[in-house]
């Protein structure tokens, strides 16, 4: 039922396009580029165990992209999901000799792909509509190869980190968008 008056017209039921759904990508990145991108695959969940075979993967393609760079081993940074903090992904990320950066509990906004290397990403797909997961991936490899090289330069992302963790510190460890 609707309220209307008598003679006004039916209001039109506009047809929702079904999307492609929704594609996780997780993209590890440093100051030189991508080093590897992974799409969980439909009905998965990023767990610890998965977690960690990213990582050794990781591992193996630093060093054949970064020949020469990973000699002392790898500080990383990664948020606070569970997948990240689990006791199988912290012995794993030390046998690999990855020195972790400490990441502040409920602090999103902190991390550097949310902040950096998602927003311009969005902006990029946003208001687009795919027929498929591989539109999806296409699209957003296609930016993320014509990002110039200045842009994965970490420097400028670690001032803006700075500068959110100063306001995080201001507001006492609330959520900042």
């Amino acid at each position: 039922m609707e309220w209307r008056h008598s003679g006004s017209p039916h209001p039109k039921k506009f047809r929702v396009q079904k999307s492609a759904g929704k594609v996780l990508a997780s993209i590890f990145w440093d100051q030189d580029g991508i080093l590897l991108i992974d799409y969980l695959p439909k009905g998965q969940t990023i767990n610890a165990e998965y977690y960690t075979t990213l990582l050794v993967q990781l591992k193996d393609i630093s060093k054949e992209k970064r020949r020469g760079k990973v000699t002392k081993g790898v500080l990383f940074f990664h948020d606070n999901a569970p997948a990240h903090r689990a006791l199988a992904t912290q012995k794993k990320l030390a046998y690999l000799d990855f020195q972790c950066l400490d990441h502040p509990p409920y602090s999103p906004d902190l991390a550097p792909s949310d902040y950096h290397l998602f927003p311009g990403l969005k902006k990029q797909l946003k208001g687009r509509h795919f027929s498929s997961d591989a539109e999806v991936i296409a699209a957003a490899e296609t930016w993320l190869d014509g990002q110039p090289s200045e842009f994965f330069f970490f420097l400028s992302g670690l001032q803006k980190l700075e500068k959110r963790a100063k306001k995080c510190i201001e507001l006492r460890g609330e959520y900042v968008e």
